[in-house]
């Protein structure tokens, strides 16, 4: 394997890389696994692939720097760790080495990959490691050698990108890419962008915040909200960043994730955080934080009950405990429970935590009476990947403004209205929806600015959600029938005469035609 000159002449007429492109190049990688691997298994893959080919083209890139600024040789450079900044590339897992083999090239992958951990603390704890290229029953030399020629193609150099956030971009293309060809199983670890943008928003994470995603899957969650902090004038280094992930092939993708965006400072832990939360501290007690995001499992089963009546160690579900097979309402306060006194709390979640009955309704009914929820957003339906239900964004703040004191703000996501005014909150696509960035944009400022509107949205107070036995479904404080278009009398009583005169004519023609043909 050799790299393309042709490929290289790219960057010497200095074009740079840019997103469409970078897209194209890593879904044909995805094409060039189809038949050896399961589709919701690709990512493991490629992104594997993408870190190594992206560390190495910047090693390549420091080192050159380097060298320009100190005037010393550059191969003195590469091979002197104390120089190098960013990540450290020993020589068994650079670039040349990986495309110089032509057989055993899982194998050499593999030591790669395990030798980029071991030399960097960022990367280490077996996050590039979490998938096995030498399986050669499923990986073929052949199919690993196409592989890697592909990503030969390109090269990854900071100067050779047209956005500096190109690969944290590319990387959330291809989940969302993967969880629509992994269907169900995708839609287990992404939520849609537009969703996180709606949330991130509506919880408005400041400089200076600590952001907590107990179940944060690929890290989306935590890398938007630094992002936000960017996008409203600050500095995203200027925000601290927690999460924590079960799933270890996932926790893995979050890892790289906020590598790939430049978040090196993002603490990402593993672990199920009902039974071993990690974020704790030296006197074990749970950490809080002033800003908490999530979307976590809806409706999970087997949730750990038995294991939290016994052992819970940080009273983190001081208002009840929900059933044994609906874990909802124990990650709504499992999030509360790491709120600082001033937090606030965005989490997606199934309809049904609004509505449902018996224990729920124990827990949800003394929440409210400490007014900690301070809004529900209904969703419309087919967001998620993995569920055509609608699907809500509840907000807890454990500091409401004076105006929001035991009251709830209930928006509704869907109203017919707003799109008659010229609003598309959603657009309907062939097989999913989307929310736009308009729509993103109005559910949020109704929320931070408290907007009421007809159809749309209303602050309540608690009485009357008490008057409605605690029931948080937006549709019984929000008037969400499409209203009928009024009737005009004087309009339909001219338009029954015309009918009638007409068929009168018509009537009269059939009896002359009878006539004519001697029926009559």
């Amino acid at each position: 394997m050799a790299a393309e000159n042709e490929d290289l002449r790219y960057y010497a007429d200095g074009e740079t890389l840019d997103l469409d492109t970078l897209e194209s190049h890593l879904w044909e990688a995805a094409d060039i696994l189809r038949g050896s691997i399961d589709a919701a298994d690709y990512k493991n893959y490629i992104f594997g692939l993408l870190f190594l080919k992206r560390i190495n083209d910047r090693f390549d890139e420091e080192t050159e720097e380097i060298a320009e600024e100190y005037d010393v040789d550059e191969e003195t450079v590469r091979n002197d760790r104390d120089l190098h900044e960013e990540f450290w590339v020993p020589e068994r897992a650079r670039w040349n080495h990986i495309t110089a083999q032509s057989s055993d090239i899982g194998a050499t992958l593999n030591k790669a990959l395990e030798a980029v951990e071991d030399e960097n603390d960022a990367i280490a704890d077996r996050v590039l490691t979490t998938v096995d290229f030498n399986d050669k029953e499923r990986l073929a030399d052949s199919t690993l050698e196409e592989l890697v020629t592909h990503f030969d193609k390109h090269r990854y150099r900071n100067s050779d990108l047209d956005d500096p956030d190109i690969f944290g971009r590319a990387y959330e293309y291809l989940i969302r890419q993967f969880a629509d060809d992994a269907g169900k199983k995708g839609g287990e670890f992404y939520t849609p962008r537009e969703v996180v943008q709606l949330l991130v928003e509506c919880v408005d994470p400041e400089p200076g915040d600590r952001v907590y995603d107990p179940a944060c899957g690929s890290a989306g969650m935590l890398i938007y909200s630094a992002q936000h902090v960017d996008e409203e004038g600050g500095d995203r280094d200027d925000i601290s960043l927690y999460g924590q992930e079960k799933n270890l092939n996932t926790w893995a993708i979050g890892q790289m994730n906020v590598l790939l965006h430049e978040l090196q400072d993002a603490t990402i832990e593993k672990g199920d955080t009902i039974r071993k939360p990690q974020f704790v501290t030296e006197h074990d007690e749970l950490e809080v934080f002033d800003r908490v995001v999530a979307n976590p499992p809806w409706n999970q089963k087997k949730w750990n009950k038995e294991w939290v009546q016994e052992n819970e160690p940080y009273n983190r579900f001081e208002y009840g405990l929900p059933p044994a097979n609906r874990g909802d309402w124990a990650w709504i306060q499992l999030m509360l429970a790491s709120l600082s006194e001033t937090g606030k709390a965005g989490i997606v979640m199934d309809n049904g935590v609004l509505f449902r009955s018996r224990s729920e309704k124990k827990i949800r009914k003394p929440l409210l009476q400490d007014d900690l929820v301070e809004a529900v957003i209904a969703l419309p339906e087919n967001l998620f990947y993995n569920t055509s239900s609608p699907g809500c964004i509840l907000v807890l703040n454990k500091d409401k403004p004076a105006e929001r004191k035991n009251k709830v703000q209930f928006i509704y996501a869907e109203d017919q209205q707003l799109r008659e005014s010229g609003i598309h909150v959603f657009e309907d696509l062939s097989n999913q929806n989307q929310l736009t960035s308009e729509g993103v944009e109005y559910l949020a400022e109704t929320h931070l600015i408290g907007r009421e509107e007809d159809h749309h949205s209303r602050l309540v107070d608690l009485e009357e959600i008490k008057e409605n036995d605690w029931n948080l479904n937006v549709p019984r404080y929000v008037d969400t029938t499409e209203p009928e278009e009024p009737i005009d009398v004087r309009e339909k009583l001219e338009e029954l005469d015309r009918l009638k005169a007409e068929r009168e004519e018509t009537n009269a023609e059939l009896d002359a035609y009878m006539e004519e043909l001697e029926y009559r």
